[in-house]
């Protein structure tokens, strides 16, 4: 079961439609990226999927439930910060905004968890100043401190990385990745497509309100490039080899995909100078731009 489900979502103002026919899904354990240029509805859907707006078609299940149906008792498996930074009690610290939320959900020794999310996001320092005197950056991190801060099911963070420095940013990605790998489903909406490309499961591409593709990354990993001494000749012979697929040249490089072992071991026999294999990572960015530029 999906642990997240938009199904032929819908969103209309007055007679103009700013969201049409959105369907994706998130597994447990699997980060899900929405990309799109501003304008295109991800923020539309962020909302719809948390239950803050009203779908005008269509419509979207948590944990197999209907989200605007469910009410407080399904919406506690859900985390999430909508149009960062998130809203706080700005007279109140840090740590006793936490404390509010850790009561409202019932949270069992809700001492040590805000202690250990105050860490995780490096907020000890402020944890104990005011609100209102912290920056934008600390605001975003408590905001994602709070998302967090129960171990919800599904995590869903509108651009969770907007006015953080790189080492924020790298901070919230890490985060993100290990909220995965314990098994929630992870939505996020971004610009960062370069950065989210190391761990991210799918993207989402919206274009004028509708999801114009989605890239299954995972599946885009499996390729590595080698440097050698003869790239023309090592393409031509390694693309006899069985064990390998969409062998390719690119300027000093052979690209392939398969058992990357196996054609270092044909190079070498063949009489090749091996100088380097590294991992040739999908350009998710590359790939965004060209189609959005195209879509």
């Amino acid at each position: 079961m999906s642990a997240l489900e938009a199904i032929e979502l819908g969103k209309r103002y007055g007679r103009r439609w700013v969201l049409q026919q959105v369907s994706f899904s998130v597994q447990p354990g699997e980060v899900y990226a929405l990309a799109g240029p501003n304008g295109s509805g991800k923020t539309t859907v962020i909302r719809l999927v948390t239950g803050l707006a009203f779908p005008s078609a269509g419509e979207v299940r948590l944990m197999g439930q209907k989200v605007h149906e469910g009410g407080w008792a399904l919406r506690r498996h859900l985390g999430a910060v909508v149009e960062a930074p998130a809203a706080f009690y700005p007279q109140l610290s840090g740590r006793e905004n936490l404390e509010r939320l850790a009561w409202m959900a019932g949270l069992r020794r809700a001492a040590s968890r805000i202690r250990e999310v105050l860490a995780q996001l490096e907020l000890m320092a402020v944890a104990d100043q005011r609100v209102a005197t912290y920056s934008l950056g600390q605001r975003q991190r408590l905001g994602l401190a709070a998302a967090i801060l129960a171990r919800p099911d599904v995590l869903v963070l509108d651009e969770p990385t907007s006015g953080l420095d790189p080492v924020g940013i790298g901070k919230v990605h890490q985060i993100l990745a290990e909220e995965a790998s314990r098994g929630a489903a992870v939505l996020i909406s971004t610009h960062h497509l370069r950065e989210v490309s190391a761990y991210v499961h799918k993207v989402g591409i919206l274009g004028g309100g509708r999801l114009v593709d989605e890239v299954i990354v995972a599946a885009e990993k499996a390729r590595h490039r080698i440097r050698v001494d003869d790239p023309p000749r090592a393409t031509a012979l390694l693309r006899t080899l069985p064990s390998l697929q969409n062998v390719r040249l690119r300027g000093e490089w052979v690209i392939v995909e398969g058992a990357v072992e196996g054609a270092v071991d044909a190079l070498v026999a063949g009489g090749f100078k091996v100088f380097e294999v590294t991992r040739d990572y999908f350009d998710l960015y590359e790939y965004y731009r060209e189609r959005v530029a195209h879509g």
